[in-house]
């Protein structure tokens, strides 16, 4: 036995299965692409191939760069932009987007890759901010606020659809003008206030008034009706007994001629039965037949 091999056959059983595993970690050809993202395959630089989720085989000459399709967050702090009316005006925000997915190669070719579009949406959101408030006077900034962020949402969207990308949403906040407009603002806020106070008070007297020349007229005109009812009911009064006399003389004078009616009947009767002779003797208040003095 030649003891001299036994060391060489030793070193040699040692390295080799090293240097395959040195070249088998550095190729291993099974890779991995994690949820949320994309492979891209590139061979020599040039993009070979996108890559869903999940296992893929890989050749020793390719090479996979994962990109990130997942929701990305750039703020940008202080952004600043005139108004309409000359104001400066700031306001930090907050964009939230992603990378389209069909847009992945689009972008990793020309802009990033790994997904990272911070730097470009930063940028494009100062723009788009200037560009926006100055199309609005201060007044209307604040007043309309929901609509500003809305065109600035718009605008943005627009404008990072050319890098590939798509805004989820837009956080506006610290939305401030300068100290010395502000505080100008606040003074009208409170001249405003001390004003629609004073209006409210002339209001509610001006109600107060009207309410009581209501009730004013209410009552002279409850008074007329009181003072037209009795004086219609004076009136039927009076009408009505105008009516009864009335009725009473024609009562009484009807009554009068029939009671000469019926004296005269029985006179007539009397005559009929009487047979010529007069009294023999009259006394004082006996009455003669026939003869009625003052007739």
């Amino acid at each position: 036995m030649n003891l001299q091999n036994i060391p060489r056959f030793s070193f040699a059983s040692i390295i080799i299965p090293v240097v395959v595993l040195i070249v088998l970690a550095a190729f291993w050809p099974l890779r991995t692409v994690p949820t949320g993202s994309r492979g891209v395959i590139t061979v020599g630089g040039a993009i070979r191939g996108i890559e869903n989720e999940g296992f893929l085989l890989l050749a020793p000459w390719q090479r996979l760069d994962i990109f990130n399709i997942r929701a990305e967050q750039a703020d940008i702090n202080d952004a600043e932009g005139p108004t309409f009316d000359q104001q400066p005006v700031k306001a930090s925000l907050t964009v939230r987007y992603s990378i389209s997915p069909d847009k992945v190669a689009e972008v990793f070719e020309k802009y990033s890759h790994d997904g990272n579009l911070n730097n470009y949406v930063q940028t494009a959101t100062q723009e788009v901010f200037k560009a926006v408030t100055v199309k609005y006077t201060a007044p209307d900034l604040i007043a309309k606020r929901a609509q500003v962020s809305s065109d600035i949402s718009s605008a943005l969207k627009t404008k990072l659809a050319l890098y590939g990308a798509q805004v989820i949403n837009i956080d506006m906040r610290n939305f401030a003008f300068s100290p010395s407009y502000m505080a100008a603002i606040n003074e009208k806020v409170t001249q405003e206030q001390l004003r629609q106070a004073a209006d409210n008070k002339l209001k509610t007297v001006e109600a107060e008034q009207k309410q009581k020349v209501a009730i004013a007229e209410a009552e002279a005109t409850a008074l007329k009706a009181k003072a037209d009812g009795e004086a219609y009911a004076n009136l039927t009064v009076a009408k009505a007994q105008a009516e009864a006399l009335r009725a009473q003389n024609s009562a009484l004078t009807q009554s009068k001629e029939v009671l000469e009616l019926r004296r005269i009947e029985v006179d007539m009767e009397k005559a009929k039965k009487w047979n010529g002779a007069l009294p023999q003797n009259i006394y004082a208040g006996t009455p003669i037949p026939f003869f009625t003095p003052g007739k």
